[in-house]
């Protein structure tokens, strides 16, 4: 991400780009932000934009052999078509396009041994996108706050990840309702938090984990109903619940072998925000 935001700064683009990974909202951001420095918002002459895994590459190899039209580029979007998982002769394509032609790709999963990946690696720019970290993720909900002038303290702000989760699509959506909440206030409170957030699965699993820990019968109930009538399936919350539990012999385990909480993060593979409550 930090090449390609160069590369925006100072103009001087690559001819290729695939992005891909988890985080569809990071793949959207820099996919429209390139699209935006390399062809500008109004042209829709020198445009074409590809998706699914049936695409015509020969009809992409036509348009990209097409010079541009009153531009000094070309672009190309191709998006989820998976030809980064499959042999193609995409790399023939992607070789003999003029330098005038340009190919962004959004994709959510490579095969790094892929030809046209390898070329791509060599002479664009492969970038992968995946779910931010702990710090990031509540840099990212600062940033969201910003511009409306509004703040919220750390102890908040893992309070408002452990409800959303780390999808930063929903992260975002959250916020902008906790904005429009709050009007003329300037900090967001946990209060707030609990009154406009939506938990995700993964929340009130935590809520009904902690309620079934502390024998809290009719608590624990009310959080699996809530999850029934949403339509959750049975099966997947009793998978949920094992996973938490599973996570928590780990962590136990950890602890006692002396692991920090930023080691026990690494190793557990889980949000470096949910660490600290697993550990309590």
């Amino acid at each position: 991400m930090k090449a390609i935001k160069e590369q925006i700064k100072t103009g001087l683009f690559k001819q290729f780009y695939l992005l891909y990974g988890s985080e569809p909202y990071l793949i959207r951001l820099y996919r429209d932000k390139l699209k935006e420095a390399i062809l500008g918002d109004s042209d829709q002459m020198n445009f074409s934009r590809f998706e699914g895994k049936d695409i015509d590459l020969k009809a992409v190899n036509d348009i990209a052999q097409t010079l541009p039209f009153f531009s000094e580029r070309r672009l190309i979007l191709i998006e989820n078509s998976d030809l980064f998982k499959v042999q193609s002769n995409l790399s023939d394509v992607l070789s003999q396009a003029p330098e005038s032609t340009f190919f962004i790709f959004a994709e959510k999963e490579v095969d790094k041994r892929n030809k046209a990946f390898k070329l791509i690696k060599d002479q664009g720019t492969v970038s992968e996108m995946n779910g931010l970290d702990d710090k990031n993720l509540k840099l990212f909900v600062a940033s969201l706050l910003k511009p409306s002038g509004k703040k919220i303290t750390e102890s908040t702000a893992d309070y408002l990840l452990e409800k959303t989760g780390t999808d930063m699509e929903n992260i975002k959506n959250e916020v902008d309702k906790l904005i429009s909440y709050t009007l003329d206030r300037e900090t967001i409170t946990v209060e707030d938090v609990d009154e406009i957030v939506t938990p995700q699965i993964t929340g009130q699993i935590f809520q009904m984990m902690d309620a079934i820990g502390l024998k809290q019968q009719s608590k624990a109930l009310s959080l699996y109903y809530d999850l029934l009538s949403v339509r959750e399936k049975p099966s997947h919350i009793l998978y949920l619940l094992m996973r938490h539990f599973n996570i928590l012999l780990q962590i136990k385990d950890l602890i006692l072998s002396g692991y920090s909480p930023a080691v026990i993060t690494e190793k557990v593979s889980i949000p470096a925000f949910t660490v600290n409550k697993y550990i309590s």
